[in-house]
């Protein structure tokens, strides 16, 4: 508990002395100097710290609370990691199995036995012999 505590004053703190730009709002606002804030943080903090001194039922319900959304966090990214996980067993699954074809196009060993065979390399050389053109001229 006082860990979170320590950790919202210090990220507070550097929220509120992160540089600003300048707006006509900002103007309006009361001017407080770097050290009296930290002056007023420090105080906030030593009195947050006596606060289950002077309320023990609130601690103790908070500590509670705070156990009950620790365990409902725990679950979640366990139950996050499991979908995550099965996603990924689906799509290496799907990568292993055998890969879809249409049945317009015969697989080698079904249908007609002739046109799965088809001939390969019919071209000859003066087939796969390009002319050559040189580059054209603008007249």
């Amino acid at each position: 508990m006082r860990f979170l505590l320590r950790i919202t004053f210090w990220l507070g703190l550097v929220l509120v002395l992160l540089p600003r730009d300048k707006t006509p709002e900002s103007e309006k606002l009361p001017q407080i100097g770097a050290a009296d804030a930290v002056q007023a943080a420090t105080a906030a903090v030593s009195d947050a710290s006596q606060f289950c001194k002077r309320q023990p039922a609130a601690c103790e319900v908070g500590g509670q609370a705070a156990a009950i959304i620790g365990q409902r966090a725990q679950d979640g990214a366990r139950k996050i990691y499991q979908i995550i996980n099965d996603k990924k067993e689906q799509l290496e699954k799907t990568d292993k199995k055998a890969p879809d074809h249409t049945g317009s196009i015969t697989v080698a060993g079904e249908g007609d036995a002739a046109v799965s065979e088809a001939p390969r390399d019919t071209l000859t050389q003066d087939d796969l012999a390009v002319e050559w053109h040189g580059p054209e001229t603008a007249n």
